[in-house]
């Protein structure tokens, strides 16, 4: 749990609580930020992360108008207002109290998607085992914007269903690597410190632990990652794959090898 004053509270969070209390009205139970805001601080990059839990499931009406407000206030990629991007998670408690594996979701915005609902294109409930990573740092490290505390709402998430999520979702996470190389290499450095010490960290944190246990080489790979994350550096990852690569697979062979122990 984190103290922060409303002024530590980005704007951005401010406003899909507005949103939220307008579209959900009677069916919200509660409003959460979570992620680096409240746990390590946010860097020059960082989505500003909050989840909504609803008493019932969204009709697709509600479901496209939350999607169309949401999109006024998240900061597009790579926009010059200094607008945040937004991730905005909505999750039924029915669906995941008692605790259930994958958890579902009833909506997920994030500006990766905003080509898709630009074409009108309503995010759709789905069951997804990343979720469980979510709400497992949601439940850890999150402040209340409206409702009672997280922890008193969901179940905790064993630490089994969280190392089932990252064997899950890995193979998806290197597919999707081209043009995403800074984030999915934090993302990577991240799953090996959780699946070895059982604790879900920032991703800057995460790389700090990984770069001593790397090859030299690899290490220099990774530290730009975090120096960028942290906007210490500016990175370009064009026409660099060969030294990728070899990080990526390493990193990759650490967290299966701990699947199996």
């Amino acid at each position: 749990m984190s103290n922060m004053t409303n002024e530590q509270i980005p704007k951005e969070a401010w406003n899909a609580l507005r949103i939220a209390k307008n579209v959900l009205g009677s069916k919200l139970i509660g409003v959460y930020l979570y992620g680096s805001s409240v746990n390590g601080g946010l860097r020059i990059n960082s989505d500003v992360d909050v989840l909504a839990v609803v008493n019932q499931r969204l009709s697709k009406t509600t479901r496209k108008k939350l999607t169309e407000r949401l999109m006024t206030i998240s900061g597009k990629i790579g926009n010059e207002e200094g607008m945040r991007y937004l991730e905005f998670i909505v999750i039924n408690e029915k669906d995941n109290v008692p605790r259930q594996y994958p958890p579902r979701n009833e909506l997920v915005y994030g500006e990766w998607l905003r080509s898709e609902f630009e074409k009108g294109q309503i995010p759709k409930p789905t069951f997804d085992p990343d979720l469980a990573i979510v709400l497992a740092q949601a439940r850890e490290y999150s402040i209340s914007l409206f409702g009672p505390e997280l922890s008193t709402i969901l179940d905790p998430i064993p630490i089994t269903d969280i190392q089932k999520a990252i064997k899950e979702t890995l193979p998806e996470l290197i597919d999707g690597m081209e043009g995403d190389e800074r984030n999915v290499l934090l993302t990577l450095a991240r799953m090996w410190h959780t699946m070895s010490e059982s604790i879900i960290s920032p991703k800057d944190v995460a790389a700090q632990w990984a770069i001593p246990r790397l090859p030299k080489q690899q290490a220099k790979v990774l530290d730009i990652a975090r120096k960028a994350y942290l906007g210490e550096y500016n990175d370009n990852w064009d026409g660099i794959e060969a030294e990728v690569m070899p990080l990526v697979n390493h990193i990759r062979e650490k967290i299966e090898s701990l699947f199996n122990s």
